[in-house]
C-alpha cells in the first residue's frame, strides 16, 4: 500500500510537471481557434503554425547558430574549467585557497552587474555582431570549476602519482587519465553549460544585430514580442516547442550521468 501511494504521488507530480509542455505541443499542432479547448491531444490537427513559422523567420539558420555557439562554449568550458579545477585540487601553490574563494565569490555577482563592462570590452575588441562576443565571455565558468575541483579531489592521489612516475605531463594526466574516469562530471557540466548558453537571450540581444547571426532563443524572442507572429498563439507555441526540444532530448539521453555527478559532488573532501 505504501508503494502504491508513493508511486501515485510520483505519477501525479510527473503529470503536473509534464502537462504544460504537453499542452504546448498539442496547441502548436491545433488550429488557432481550437487552442482553448486543448487538453493532452491536438484538436483539429494541423502543421500550419510550423509552416508559417518557417516562412516568417530563418529558424533553421538560427538553430545552426545556436548549435555553433552553445557547442563552442560547452567545449571551452570543459577544457578550461577542468584545467583550473585540476590545478586547484591537485597542485600546491601559494594563493590556491584565495583563488578558490574568489571563484566562489564571483558566483554571487549577478550577471547584470557585468553586462556594461563586458559590452564595452566587446566594442573595443570589435567583436560585436559576431560569434566571438557570444562565445569568448562564456569560456570560463565558476560553477564548472568548483564541480571539477570537488570531483578531482575524490580521485586517489596514487593514480596521479603513478602517471607522473611513468613520465606523463600534467595535461596528459588530465585528459587521458582523469577525464575517462570523470564522465558523469563531464556530462553534467556539459549539459548545464549547453542549457545555460542555449537559453541565453539578454546578452545576444545586446551584442547581436544581424538576423543571419542570431541564435534561436534571440530570434524566437524577437519573433514573439516584435509583432511578426501576428498575435497568433499557435505560432508562438510552435517556436517555443522547437526551442525546448534540443535541451529535452539531450537531458533525456544523459540524465543518468547528470544525477550521478550531482550525487557525488556532495561528498566530503
Amino acid at each position: 500500500m505504501r508503494k502504491i501511494i508513493l508511486y501515485s504521488i510520483l505519477v501525479a507530480a510527473s503529470l503536473a510537471f509534464l502537462y504544460p509542455f504537453l499542452w504546448m505541443i498539442s496547441a502548436s499542432l491545433s488550429e488557432e481557434r481550437s487552442i482553448e479547448h486543448i487538453t493532452f491531444f491536438p484538436v483539429k490537427f494541423t502543421l500550419d503554425h510550423y509552416i508559417r513559422l518557417f516562412d516568417s523567420i530563418p529558424i533553421f539558420r538560427s538553430l545552426f547558430n545556436s548549435i555553433i555557439v552553445s557547442g563552442s562554449v560547452t567545449i571551452g568550458v570543459l577544457l578550461f574549467s577542468s584545467m583550473v579545477g585540476y590545478a586547484l585540487a591537485r597542485h600546491q601553490f601559494k594563493g590556491r585557497n584565495l583563488i578558490f574563494y574568489v571563484i566562489i565569490f564571483s558566483m554571487t555577482l549577478p550577471f547584470q552587474l557585468t553586462i556594461i563592462p563586458t559590452y564595452i570590452l566587446m566594442v573595443k575588441l570589435s567583436w560585436t555582431n559576431s560569434f566571438l562576443a557570444l562565445i569568448v565571455p562564456g569560456l570560463i565558468n565558476a560553477f564548472a570549476i568548483i564541480l571539477f575541483r570537488q570531483h578531482f579531489m575524490s580521485i586517489p592521489q596514487d593514480l596521479i602519482d603513478a602517471a607522473r612516475i611513468d613520465g606523463c605531463s600534467e595535461l596528459r594526466i588530465l585528459f587521458q587519465i582523469l577525464w575517462p574516469v570523470s564522465v558523469p562530471t563531464l556530462i553534467t557540466v556539459g549539459i548545464i553549460t549547453f542549457m545555460t548558453t542555449w537559453n541565453d537571450v539578454l546578452w545576444p540581444i545586446i551584442v547581436m544585430r544581424d538576423e543571419k547571426l542570431m541564435t534561436m532563443p534571440q530570434l524566437v524572442t524577437l519573433f514573439a514580442v516584435g509583432g511578426r507572429s501576428m498575435g497568433q498563439i499557435g505560432m508562438k507555441l510552435a517556436s517555443a516547442t522547437l526551442l525546448a526540444l534540443p535541451i529535452i532530448i539531450a537531458y533525456t539521453f544523459f540524465q543518468k550521468y547528470f544525477i550521478q555527478s550531482l550525487a557525488a559532488s556532495g561528498q566530503k573532501e
